[in-house]
């Protein structure tokens, strides 16, 4: 321990050699950025080093998914009903909720249910599976939030307001992207395509796809929004915002479900296209 410490004073020592001992964080901010323009170290670096200082100034409501925005099961559903639901969000977790959003009795884990094909009872009893819900404040912080995640191995927490209602729910994944950026997942898309088929009548799509590029894939007709000539962009004109992660709209027929977001932009979505819609290989030859 002592040895690492030496060694990240030594560090610190050659990145302020010359430009004086910072004072506060924000100095200490600048005079990484600064190294990273001279080259002591490089973007990534850079990167996780501003996570590192920033995250301890942000809050669970700064990054939380919205109540509004949660993807959850009701703890009466039926089990084809839970199943459909985890294989349409492509999400790992989901808050169990009872008779309202704000009785939340519990976590259901996706991996969990993988003893529904070896259970031949008929009997489904959602109790059996569940795992115990974690509550935290929107006002937590988030260098404390992941401390607690580490020391509980949990990774989701519901977020509650100060009157006790659910707010949203919070992920270690959410918190860790906050210091290393976005983490790569089953929704990227590789570098040289911008639509994927990943089933039947499902794609993933990147927001950065032309409007011109995904009609000609699909044989579409959705116009280009007013400034937008993406398919993010068209998403965000429909519903008049920025949508965070796990919400959706129609446009013409095809269901767009945002699956990855930050603040600033729409990365991937999940497309489901119409019946009658063809993807290229299966379309006849010059149709």
């Amino acid at each position: 321990m002592a040895r690492d410490l030496n060694t990240t004073g030594r560090w610190l020592k050659r990145l302020t050699q010359g430009l004086g001992e910072p004072q506060d964080r924000q100095q200490l901010l600048t005079l990484v950025r600064e190294a990273a323009e001279r080259g002591v170290i490089d973007s990534d670096a850079l990167i996780m080093l501003e996570g590192v200082l920033e995250v301890g100034d942000l809050q669970v409501r700064d990054i939380m998914v919205p109540r509004a925005q949660m993807v959850f099961v009701r703890r009466n559903e039926r089990a084809a009903r839970i199943l459909t639901v985890v294989i349409e969000s492509g999400h790992s977790r989901f808050p169990v909720m009872d008779a309202d959003r704000d009785n939340i009795v519990g976590i259901l884990l996706a991996k969990d249910l993988l003893r529904l094909t070896a259970d031949k009872r008929e009997r489904f009893d959602i109790r059996e599976y569940m795992r115990p819900a974690v509550f935290v404040p929107e006002s937590k912080r988030l260098n404390v939030l992941l401390k607690e995640f580490r020391r509980s191995r949990n990774h989701i927490a519901i977020v509650v307001d100060e009157y006790g209602g659910v707010s949203g729910l919070v992920t270690i994944e959410d918190v860790i992207e906050q210091i290393v950026g976005e983490i790569d997942d089953e929704f990227d898309v590789e570098d040289d395509q911008n639509i994927r088929r990943d089933a039947e009548r499902q794609f993933t799509v990147r927001g950065i796809t032309r409007i011109a590029e995904f009609n000609e894939y699909f044989g579409a007709r959705l116009s280009e929004a007013e400034g937008f000539d993406t398919v993010a962009g068209l998403v965000m004109k429909q519903l008049g915002r920025l949508p965070r992660r796990g919400e959706s709209t129609t446009i013409e027929g095809f269901e767009f479900r945002v699956m990855r977001s930050d603040r600033r932009r729409i990365e991937t979505l999940r497309v489901l296209a119409p019946r009658d819609v063809l993807p290229p290989e299966e379309r006849p030859a010059g149709g």
